[in-house]
C-alpha cells in the first residue's frame, strides 16, 4: 500500500478506482443538495410508482438501527479502511473499480453524517429516490449496491 500511495504515480487501475470514487461522491452530494432544495413537497415522476422526496435517515440501510447513528458512522470509517486494503489486494482492475464505487458511496453517506448533525457523526443521511413499496434511498446507496454487484460478478466470472 505504501508503494501505491507514496511511491511513483498511481497505476492506471488505481486512478480509475479513485476517479470512480470521486465521481460517485460528487454525483451523490450534488443530487442530495438538489433534493434538499427542490423535493419538498415530493416531485412525482411516475404517479403511483416513483417520486423524488427529501427525507433524512439517521440509521443504516432502509432506515434500520436509527438509534445507532454515531456507531454506524464510525463503522463506515472502519469499512472505508478495509475497502482501501482490499483495493491493494484486488487481483484485477475491475475489482479495484468496483471497490472504488463502493468507497465513493460509503464516503458520500459519511459526509452527510459529518455535515448534517450537531455532534460527531450523528447527522442524518439525505435520501430522495422513492419507489412505491421500497425504502427511500440515494445515489450513495446505489453506488454501494452497484459496486457490490460488480464484485460478485467478477468473483463468479473467475470461477
Amino acid at each position: 500500500m505504501r508503494d501505491m500511495l507514496l511511491g511513483q504515480t498511481l497505476k492506471p487501475d488505481y486512478r480509475l478506482a479513485f476517479g470512480l470514487a470521486v465521481l460517485a461522491i460528487a454525483a451523490d452530494q450534488v443530487t442530495k443538495a438538489m433534493a434538499v432544495r427542490w423535493f419538498t413537497p415530493p416531485l412525482v415522476v411516475i404517479p403511483g410508482w416513483l417520486d423524488f422526496r427529501f427525507t433524512e435517515n439517521t440509521g443504516a440501510s432502509f432506515s434500520s438501527f436509527t438509534e445507532f447513528g454515531t456507531l454506524i458512522g464510525f463503522a463506515v470509517i472502519g469499512v472505508a479502511f478495509v475497502i482501501l486494503r482490499m483495493m491493494v489486494q484486488a487481483e484485477s482492475g475491475l475489482e479495484r473499480a468496483a471497490l472504488g464505487i463502493i468507497l465513493g458511496g460509503a464516503t458520500g453517506n459519511l459526509i452527510d453524517r459529518f455535515a448534517r448533525g450537531y455532534g460527531v457523526l450523528d447527522g442524518a443521511v439525505v435520501d430522495w429516490i422513492n419507489f412505491r413499496n421500497f425504502p427511500t434511498f440515494n445515489l450513495a446507496d446505489s453506488s454501494v449496491f452497484i459496486g457490490a454487484v460488480i464484485l460478485l460478478w467478477s468473483a463468479y466470472r473467475k470461477n
